[in-house]
């Protein structure tokens, strides 16, 4: 049902903002070293990221991203009217778990982040994570091991979120949410357009990776 399908996207990328807002003020709360804040945010998203991998996976396809859901379109594995309803779920979920997270911890339900997350090194960070998912993605798909996906898909994240500048932000939906959250996990909303830009000429990057890399049997 196409419904069901919808909103499992709203659900996932709502439970997902959750998550990254939620831990990010809670570590804020916890400890005033960086590092063991970044953990603790890191920890939570990629375990919120297998639980919803694994629950929605059989009904929506677990996007809960606009670039993925791109990236199926591109590939014709989703018609263009679903992708738009898929969109729309995931920035309208993005934006209601950052609320949910806020109200949770006594913030105002939206406070616009003044974080601010520019420059060179960070742009070319997030075409690299958004690059690299985007691959895995595709890779996993063309390789008919899906089944992988909630251990690999949350393993690189992990490993981007250490090994980048940018914290492996790498999906749309996600950056614009966490505008709304002068927290922690927050981004201006001029620095979450250029982290866009980024996951966006990302999308295509991984794209060509995973095609290159593509066996046929």
């Amino acid at each position: 049902m196409k419904l069901q399908r919808i909103f499992a996207e709203y659900l996932g990328t709502a439970l997902l903002l959750t998550s990254v807002i939620g831990s990010g003020i809670m570590a804020e709360n916890l400890t005033d070293d960086v590092g063991l804040q970044l953990t603790i945010n890191a920890i939570s998203i990629v375990s919120m990221l297998a639980l919803i991998i694994t629950l929605f996976s059989p009904i929506s396809g677990a996007h809960f991203n606009p670039v993925v859901t791109l990236g199926e379109l591109f590939k014709e594995r989703i018609d263009a009217k679903s992708a738009v309803g898929y969109i729309f779920a995931q920035f309208a979920g993005g934006f209601t778990g950052t609320v949910f997270a806020n109200l949770m911890f006594s913030k105002p339900a939206i406070f616009q982040s003044h974080h601010e997350r520019t420059g060179t090194n960070l742009f070319i960070s997030e075409i690299f994570a958004t690059a690299g998912l985007i691959a895995i993605v595709h890779l996993l798909t063309d390789q008919k091991r899906t089944n992988l996906a909630p251990i690999i898909i949350p393993a690189w994240i992990t490993t981007a979120f250490y090994a980048t500048s940018s914290f492996v932000f790498a999906n749309p939906a996600v950056t614009f949410a966490r505008v709304w959250s002068d927290s922690f996990a927050g981004i201006t909303l001029h620095s979450a357009w250029i982290y866009a830009i980024a996951q966006l000429i990302g999308l295509p990057v991984g794209l060509v990776v995973a095609r290159l890399l593509f066996v046929k049997k």
